[in-house]
């Protein structure tokens, strides 16, 4: 699921920098309408304040490295009631909770799994449907979040 290593060597630093957690980042290349949304996280809690002061220091960084060729909009974003899950280390860290994940490539017909994060092995998720349980090669996962339950 890591395919914004570059992008993330550069703004992990800053954020970090900054006293703030960085959770993760998406890259959504839309030609002028191209979105690069980064997910910031604090044990306080996020504020639009947060954001913006991150938002200046990774936009300075970003104008002078210059890794997006092109128009883009930059968002940065607490990661919410339905945190997207970045690392095996989120996936750990939300063991018992609900996600739903989607895959690279179909699994016997399906890309979709909504369940309960039972366990992190090796590379694999293991989450708990409700008729079966599944394995999930990370290397395979699109992308994942929580679901929100209240």
């Amino acid at each position: 699921m890591r395919k914004n290593t570059v992008l993330e060597s550069m703004i992990e630093p800053v954020v970090s920098g900054l006293g703030y957690e960085f959770v993760g980042l998406e890259y959504m290349p839309q030609g002028k309408h191209s979105i690069l949304r980064i997910f910031i996280d604090s044990e306080n809690g996020i504020t639009l304040d947060d954001c913006s002061a991150v938002s200046r220091q990774v936009s300075a960084v970003l104008d002078v490295e210059d890794p997006i060729s092109g128009e883009y909009n930059l968002e940065v974003s607490s990661p919410g009631v339905d945190r997207p899950l970045f690392t095996l280390d989120h996936f750990r860290k939300f063991e018992g909770h609900r996600c739903v994940v989607r895959m690279k490539v179909p699994i016997d017909g399906q890309r979709k799994f909504t369940g309960i994060i039972r366990a992190v092995e090796d590379q694999h998720i293991v989450l708990a449907m409700a008729d079966k349980e599944v394995n999930l090669s990370f290397d395979l996962l699109d992308k994942a979040s929580l679901v929100p339950e209240f």
